[in-house]
């Protein structure tokens, strides 16, 4: 746990161009922004770079990867060092010829690369075709000590799975990260809008609940039509508390920097009032690696 009794984090909530440079610039005129409001640690939509490119599988959009270390990480180390600032970005990583990664780096505020998270749950549905692109994470769930507080970070479709969570807080993260690019298909929206993000902001306020921490979740904004319809960004970024409350949240289609003060000793008394973690039955729980139980 932090020796720090507070921290203000800064989300990120942006439409995206068909530019990736226009990307950069305006990611970090908006990092600049939350830095100027006060934010100590700050964090960036899911690929940030790009226009939602797995609307589609498209062997062209693998020229968008990058290296890490590489171009964004440069700018953002640059960025935390000038801010004295944690950074988590979301890139599109190209780790070999043929081997691409969904990752987000993690910069401490002295502009060092602290850390990188490779996403582990890769979803493949309409729209979302993110298996021909990413190979899943093989670094694990991990929390990193940065100089403000200790966070743990994972990636979108990750944040649908309570394990996750669960394994990231053993390591002690007191604010979780989830960037994120969620939105409607424009025919369902009608008829399951409302459930489908209702479903969304309630799994991650539960793996507040459950962990006794902090959910910090910053979405994208906009209407991507890179094939059919395309995908209507439902933008609602979001903090949640370490009871599931929600701190504060963006609105469904306007750019946001949604800055928030959280006091990370409402860890300790969350935890001690609902002691989740010390009544777990881990002597019970063998059979969770189990695909199915028959």
């Amino acid at each position: 746990m932090s020796s720090r009794t507070s921290v203000k984090i800064g989300l990120l909530q942006l439409a995206a161009s068909a530019n990736p440079e226009e990307n950069l610039t305006r990611t970090l005129a908006a990092a600049e922004r939350a830095a100027e409001q006060g934010a100590q640690i700050i964090c960036t939509q899911e690929l940030f770079r790009s226009q939602y490119f797995c609307q589609s599988e498209d062997h062209d959009f693998f020229k968008l990867a990058e290296s890490i270390p590489g171009p964004s990480t440069e700018v953002f180390c640059d960025f935390a060092r000038k801010h004295n600032t944690v950074v988590v970005a979301s890139l599109f990583e190209k780790r070999a010829a043929g081997l691409y990664h969904n990752t987000a780096v993690i910069i401490d505020a002295d502009g060092a690369l602290l850390g990188r998270y490779r996403k582990m749950h890769i979803p493949d549905d309409p729209l979302f075709y993110e298996k021909f692109y990413f190979t899943p994470g093989d670094l694990g769930f991990r929390a990193w000590q940065t100089r403000y507080a200790k966070i743990g970070v994972l990636v979108c479709w990750d944040q649908w799975y309570p394990e996750a969570a669960r394994l990231t807080a053993l390591q002690g993260a007191e604010i979780l990260f989830y960037p994120t690019a969620i939105g409607w298909h424009p025919s369902e929206k009608a008829a399951v809008g409302v459930r489908q993000h209702l479903a969304w902001q309630t799994i991650q306020r539960s793996h507040a609940i459950a962990n006794g921490c902090y959910v910090a979740v910053p979405n994208r904004i906009g209407h991507e039509k890179l094939v059919g319809d395309g995908i209507e960004f439902w933008g609602q970024s979001f903090i949640a508390g370490t009871s599931g409350e929600i701190l504060a949240e963006a609105g469904v289609d306007t750019e946001a920097v949604l800055v928030t003060e959280l006091d990370l000793s409402e860890l300790d008394q969350t935890r001690t009032h609902w002691p989740f973690l010390r009544d777990r039955r881990i002597d019970a729980y063998g059979q969770i690696t189990c695909r199915l139980i028959d």
